[in-house]
């Protein structure tokens, strides 16, 4: 997001809050479009958020909240300015696909997630690797990446699969996609449409010979051709990307990983040098001293 969104989206929360009198937590689901800021709805109550947020900070906002609704102020506890990591925190949804045979993986407004998992680096790319790996997405480091994406992320898909091909992944597509990335001189090799000759792309997923697929919708013409290559994938734990922001955080992730390695730091360690460890020790006071200093 754009600096200038992510300060109306803090203006709208702090005047939101303020209007409903809210104590304690409350939670805010926005959507942006077209860089319009629209809020789908506010709920004066905590939500999973919260403990991801208290990771990522090494603050307990649900007791920070709690003492709030009790009476202590913000400024008594010490949070009294806004608190940005140095570290980069990113949540990654758990989803039940696999035990689904036949369900389209392609996400949409409804509920789908059965979980959630985090990851934790001083890079984006790391952190969103250890966030897949967390979620049981298996990355390949080389071999073949299925490409196919709609007119809309056309623009875009070369740049994202000539770091591919940098990275030595051999990259297979369907005509459209295969005449944009030829047209910028990027190494491809054509696979048949569902339907338009064999072998098509099911037998190459069903052959073990994709082991990375970026499919981006491209409508309801073409939505039974698309589930059924999903759900093949899904069937044989193949990773499946359906977002041009997916596929790029997920480049960059890879790269990443290729060029630090993985690294496990604790969660203190982290947090010491975001808060300090005073800061620290001093949310470890249980409420029962605060309850029983002020009655």
């Amino acid at each position: 997001l754009k600096k200038t969104m992510v300060d109306e989206i803090k203006s709208a929360s702090r005047a939101l809050a303020a209007e409903l009198d809210v104590r304690g937590l409350m939670n805010i689901q926005f959507a942006v479009k077209d860089d319009t800021l629209y809020i789908i709805e506010v709920n004066p109550r905590a939500s999973r958020t919260v403990p991801f947020v208290s990771k990522a900070t090494g603050i307990p906002w649900a007791k920070v909240a709690t003492r709030v609704m009790l009476g202590e102020s913000l400024k008594k506890q010490g949070v009294t300015k806004e608190m940005i990591p140095e570290h980069i925190s990113v949540k990654e949804a758990v989803f039940p696909f696999v035990k689904f045979p036949g369900v389209d993986v392609t996400l949409g407004p409804e509920m789908r997630s059965t979980g959630e998992v985090m990851g934790v680096d001083k890079d984006f790319g790391m952190a969103f690797i250890k966030s897949q790996l967390a979620a049981g997405v298996k990355l390949p480091s080389s071999g073949t990446v299925f490409m196919s994406v709609n007119d809309h992320d056309k623009p875009t898909a070369p740049d994202l699969a000539r770091q591919l091909v940098a990275m030595g992944f051999r990259i297979i597509a369907t005509s459209g996609t295969l005449a944009l990335l030829k047209s910028h001189n990027i190494a491809c090799d054509p696979v048949h449409k569902v339907g338009e000759g064999r072998p098509n792309v099911l037998d190459v997923i069903k052959n073990g010979d994709v082991h990375l697929i970026i499919n981006t919708p491209f409508g309801k013409a073409t939505k039974l051709d698309e589930t059924l290559i999903r759900s093949t994938a899904t069937a044989r734990g193949i990773p499946i990307i359906t977002t041009m922001n997916g596929a790029r955080a997920t480049v960059t992730g890879m790269q990443a990983l290729r060029k630090r390695g993985l690294s496990v730091t604790p969660l203190q360690t982290y947090h010491e040098k975001s808060i300090g460890r005073e800061t620290i020790k001093k949310f470890l006071t249980p409420l029962s001293v605060m309850s029983s200093s002020q009655s």
